[in-house]
């Protein structure tokens, strides 16, 4: 007993140097306004820690956002994007679908909370949605209009395709809506008048997006915006997603040279 206790310390003191050490390289180095993270591995993380129900992994994932948002707030980042649930996750059965729709509408409730200097918005299409967790979800970000600090997206519903359809649609409604003929507006039309219409119009695009679980691809988040993102890898389910990790995302952006397609 008293081995363990005394390797856990050791491990813990070992653990808090090294956070300590990234803290002091990433000081005064550039930092990403908008950062975009995939919250996967919550499924796995709940089967390899031995519970029957992977909704305790979503609850686990939950509990780690407040810790990622307040490491944002303090590394200046403007702009946090979360993917909670992508419009394919919607498909599941409901005896994995119902509850973790009530983990995210919990989630984004206690975002809401007043005294926290985050100003939410939802993207995603809520057409996908049971009618009320789309309503509890709206209520929330609704909540937070018109507070400073960081603004928070959460991505619920969402699919990169149908956002990139989803904007088109719009375009033409306010084009046809205006007279706008077809010939007319395939004349004019620019990338600019669709990311107008995109779910994060008005927002930087994300200047970092993270993968935790150690997946290496973009499932469709966010596919026009992050056209030239930078992209971090993390082997860590998103559980046990540390600020070490944090720090070590933040390090290496700052050391990449973005070219911008140049």
């Amino acid at each position: 007993m008293a081995r363990s206790w005394i390797r856990r310390r050791a491990a813990d003191i070992v653990y808090g140097l090294y956070e300590r050490r990234l803290s002091w390289q990433v000081k005064g180095l550039q930092r990403p306004r908008h950062v975009a993270v995939m919250l996967d591995g919550n499924r796995r993380w709940a089967r390899e820690a031995g519970f029957t129900d992977v909704s305790d992994g979503h609850r686990a994932g939950a509990q780690r956002i407040h810790n990622l948002l307040e490491w944002c707030q303090e590394s200046g980042v403007e702009v946090v994007t979360l993917w909670m649930l992508s419009t394919d996750n919607t498909s599941r059965p409901d005896s994995e679908l119902v509850p973790l729709l009530e983990i995210i509408t919990d989630v984004v409730d206690e975002l809401a909370e007043p005294g926290r200097q985050w100003q939410l918005q939802i993207l995603g299409a809520l057409d996908v949605l049971p009618s009320e967790v789309a309503d509890k979800l709206t209520a929330a970000a609704a909540r937070t209009r018109g507070r400073g600090g960081l603004k928070v997206n959460a991505a619920v519903g969402y699919g990169g395709r149908r956002e990139i359809a989803d904007a088109v649609r719009k375009l033409l409604l306010q084009h046809a809506e205006a007279g706008t003929s077809i010939e007319e507006l395939a004349e004019v039309l620019s990338v600019d008048h669709i990311a107008e219409h995109l779910y994060t119009s008005g927002q930087p695009d994300p200047d970092l997006v993270i993968r935790t679980s150690g997946e290496q691809r973009m499932s469709g988040f966010l596919l026009w915006q992050s056209a030239y993102s930078e992209m971090w890898f993390c082997e860590a389910y998103w559980p046990d997603f540390r600020r070490t990790d944090f720090l070590r995302a933040m390090r290496d952006f700052a050391i990449r040279h973005r070219r911008f397609g140049s």
